[in-house]
This record gives structure tokens, C-alpha cells and sequence, in this order.
């Protein structure tokens, strides 16, 4: 019996033992599986970023296209008028009807006998207190338009804690542009403000009694030249029952251009007193026809309301209207403590534009008007005759001086200090403005044309 031989194959007669092979796996680079997922990992963070900015850029665009919201409507003030104070008119309709009644036998009592009648009109005390309970009951009246605006700020203590310090300002509502409820207020013990709350009162029907409701409100705009600011309240935040005649009411911005202020009857309120809530009464003393401020021109009203000197509220005619807003910036030495009022009709156009969130241009001059007899015995040219010029201001480093003439403001004639102030409430922060002066040389006058950059002050 023949014995075959393992892994032999008869037929060929040769071993068939197949090569054996042994396959090894690749050892694993960690230095390059590492660089490739740090760059995996760093394309994820670039890639999620791009999404995520991509996302919070279009969702605003893409959340008003699906859910179009309504824009708030323009805040407009009637123009000023030049008013005629009721006893001005109360003289003028007795004028004309005596004036018609001259050709018929009846004229009208006689001056003795209205002096008769009234010498038997005999006034006590009680008089006196319904007199002052009329004015109570008005004062409540417009209390409804009356708000009283508190900041929060953070400061480090000596001790490095963290300490909070609240200031308040009284502000008044002067609009609703169906998004937003305005108020006006004096913003300079509100500057450093981290949030800001304002409180107003209203009629509980439920307890028929005054209570207080607070919601948050936040800077529109603020102008620079007179501290005044425009702080918004969302309308969401506040409950619709708020709103009527025992709630908030929108106060109604009157005129100061009205003939014979002095002896005109006012109301004081906000913080006459330096403490919110606060009131006086008493009546326009004194008029300086014009105050002239950088970019600026302001009548100042003078009572004889004896106030705080960190005074602030608005002036109340007795129709119930405002015709100006106090303030403490140009208190005389002597007279510090009385209430003194910017003239509203010479803020309306700058309230309406920073409601309406539109930045003030600012070009950092102020002015005073060139009179006839100047024009004519100097030889200065009409115009706006530039009394001072603001350090650092624009027209500063464009090379403007004091005694230059401005005659031209972008091509519009300039013949006074409010024709200038006109035409640059025109303008918008960003363009360029071009002006044209007049500069004394050697006794002459010469025309020069200045461009200048408008900024926000």
C-alpha cells in the first residue's frame, strides 16, 4: 500500500502547500487622525456660525415679511400761532362792542356803576378756599398727563460692593404714536441710567381711590443742546382700562407766542419744589425775548413761583395747555430759586423730531442777529453774526470765527439767527452742509464758502 506523502499531489508529484501571508494592519497616525479632527471640528464651529448669523440676520426680515407690523404713526405738533391771552381778547370783544353800540341809546353800564356793583360784592374766606379747591380740582385734572421717571445705575461702594443709586425726573406725555406711548422729560439726573421705570397715577374703580402703575421705558432721543430726551413706553405694556378721562391722557403742547406774557396766570408742575408731584402757582413776571444757545434759540419764560434750583416739569396755562418747560440752566445769581421756562413754541419742531427718533445735526455755533442800524452804520451784512464758536465743534475745525456773517445755508438765504436754525433742523446727520460767510479783512467784508460735515452733538 503506498503511503502519500501530506500535501502532496499524486498527480503532479509536487508539493501544493500555498504561501501563507500575513496581513498586518496599517498603524494608526495619531498626529494626522488629530489635525483632521480639529479641522472637522473647527469647519462645524465656522459652518454652525455662518448659520447662526445667517439665521439672526434674515429671521427679523423674514418674521415682518410673514407678520407685517404696522409702523408707528408720525408725531406732528400744530405750528405755533402767536396766541392772544384771554384778557387781551376779553379787551378787545368789550372794544368792539362798545365801538357797535355808539350809535344806539343803549351803551352799556357806565364805569361808576360797575364800580357800584362791584363794591357791594364783598369776598370772605370761604371765597378765598374755593378759589383754591378750583385749582386742586384742575391740578388733578392735569395730573393725568403727568409722569414721574426713575433711573437705575450701579456703583462700587468703598468697599467695592456693588451699590444701586435711583434718580428721578418728572416727564409729561406729550403723544401716542399707536405703538408707543412719549414722554418728555429733563434728561440730565437720568444720564447714567442702567434701566429706567416711569410711574404714573391713576383711578381705581374698585377702591375709588388713586393708585400707581409702572412700566419700563427706554431713550428714543435725546437733544443735546437743551437736555430734554424722549423716553418710549411699549403700549402692550400697559393695560387698555389705563387709557380715558380718569387714566392717562396725552397732554396738548400749546403756544408761547402770545402778546403781553407778563402777568399771565401759570401752573408749576412735575417737581417745582425738587420733589415729584410737587405744584406752585403764580404768574409770567418777565420775558427775555430771545436766549440764544449753540444751534439753539430759546424765549425764556420768568415767574414768580419760588422753586428748587433742581427744578423740572412743565408750565400749565389755565386752558390747559403747556407753554413751556422749566429748566435750570440759565438761573440768574440773584435769582436762582425762581421758575424759569423754556417757551414751548421755540421746542416743538425739535420734541417732534427726536419723537420721531430722527437725530438733531449739529454744527456748534451761536448767533445773534445784525440790525438795521448796524447794517447801516458798520457796514456788517445781513445775516446771522456769529458771536461764539463752540471748542471742537465742526464749524471750529472747518475754520469758522467769531465775528463772521453767515448769509447762506445750502443755498438758502440766511437773514436772521433762527433762519439758521430753521434750515439746519432740515438736515440730518452725515451730510455736508455748505455755508456761506462773510469775513471782515482789513475793513472789508469778503465771501467765503465753507463746507462742514453735520454731526450729533
Amino acid at each position: 500500500m503506498q503511503e502519500n506523502k501530506p500535501n502532496q499531489n499524486p498527480e503532479f508529484g509536487h508539493n501544493t502547500d500555498f504561501m501563507k501571508e500575513k496581513i498586518k494592519e496599517r498603524p494608526v497616525n495619531k498626529k494626522k487622525l488629530f489635525r483632521r479632527t480639529i479641522i472637522t471640528a473647527a469647519m462645524a464651529v465656522i459652518f454652525g456660525s455662518i448659520a447662526c448669523l445667517t439665521f439672526l440676520l434674515l429671521e427679523p426680515v423674514i418674521n415682518k415679511w410673514l407678520y407685517p407690523e404696522d409702523e408707528p404713526a408720525p408725531v406732528v405738533f400744530p405750528e405755533a400761532i402767536e396766541e392772544m391771552a384771554p384778557e387781551d381778547m376779553l379787551s378787545e370783544n368789550s372794544s368792539t362792542i362798545n365801538s357797535g353800540n355808539q350809535g344806539n341809546s343803549y351803551s352799556g353800564l357806565s364805569q361808576k356803576q360797575i364800580q357800584m356793583l362791584l363794591s357791594g360784592v364783598v369776598l370772605d374766606k370761604e371765597n378765598y378756599a374755593q378759589v383754591y379747591n378750583a385749582m386742586a380740582s384742575y391740578v388733578a385734572e392735569l395730573n393725568h398727563s403727568m409722569v414721574t421717571v426713575t433711573s437705575v445705575s450701579s456703583n462700587l461702594d468703598w468697599f467695592n460692593d456693588i451699590a444701586e443709586s435711583k434718580n428721578q425726573a418728572s416727564g409729561i406725555i406729550i403723544a401716542n404714536n399707536g405703538k408707543e406711548l412719549l414722554i418728555l422729560v429733563d434728561y440730565t439726573p437720568l444720564r447714567r441710567a442702567e434701566s429706567m421705570t416711569m410711574t404714573f397715577s391713576f383711578l381705581n374703580a374698585a377702591t375709588n381711590s388713586r393708585s400707581e402703575y409702572q412700566i419700563p421705558v427706554t431713550l428714543k432721543r435725546i437733544d443735546g443742546s437743551t437736555n430734554l430726551a424722549v423716553l418710549s413706553a411699549n403700549l402692550k405694556d400697559i393695560p387698555e382700562g389705563l387709557f380715558g378721562e380718569n387714566g392717562i391722557t396725552i397732554a396738548s403742547l400749546g403756544s408761547s407766542n402770545f402778546k403781553n406774557p407778563v402777568g399771565t396766570p401759570v401752573i408749576a408742575m412735575g417737581s417745582p419744589m425738587g420733589i415729584s408731584g410737587s405744584v406752585g402757582y403764580g404768574v409770567i413776571t418777565a420775558t427775555a425775548a430771545q436766549n440764544q444757545k449753540v444751534d439753539s434759540n430759546y424765549k425764556i419764560f420768568q415767574t414768580d413761583i419760588y422753586g428748587s434750583q433742581n427744578a423740572g416739569g412743565v408750565l400749565f396755562d389755565l386752558q390747559g395747555k403747556v407753554i413751556g418747560v422749566i429748566t435750570t440752566q440759565n438761573s440768574d445769581t440773584d435769582m436762582k430759586n425762581m421758575i424759569k421756562a423754556y417757551g414751548i413754541s421755540e421746542l416743538k419742531t425739535r420734541i417732534e423730531q427726536i419723537s420721531n427718533g430722527k437725530r438733531l445735526a449739529y454744527i456748534g455755533i451761536s448767533a445773534v442777529d445784525v440790525t438795521k442800524e448796524v447794517h447801516e452804520k458798520q457796514g456788517v451784512p445781513y445775516g446771522a453774526f456769529i458771536r461764539d464758536v463752540e471748542m471742537d465743534s465742526p464749524a471750529m475745525l472747518e475754520g469758522i470765527q467769531q465775528g463772521d456773517v453767515l448769509t447762506s445755508f445750502n443755498g438758502t438765504e440766511i437773514r436772521t439767527y433762527n433762519d439758521y436754525i430753521n434750515a439746519l433742523l432740515q438736515e440730518t446727520p452725515g451730510n455736508t452742509a455748505k455755508l456761506t460767510i462773510m469775513r471782515s479783512v482789513q475793513g472789508e467784508y469778503k465771501e467765503m464758502e465753507i463746507a462742514i460735515l453735520l454731526v450729533t452733538q
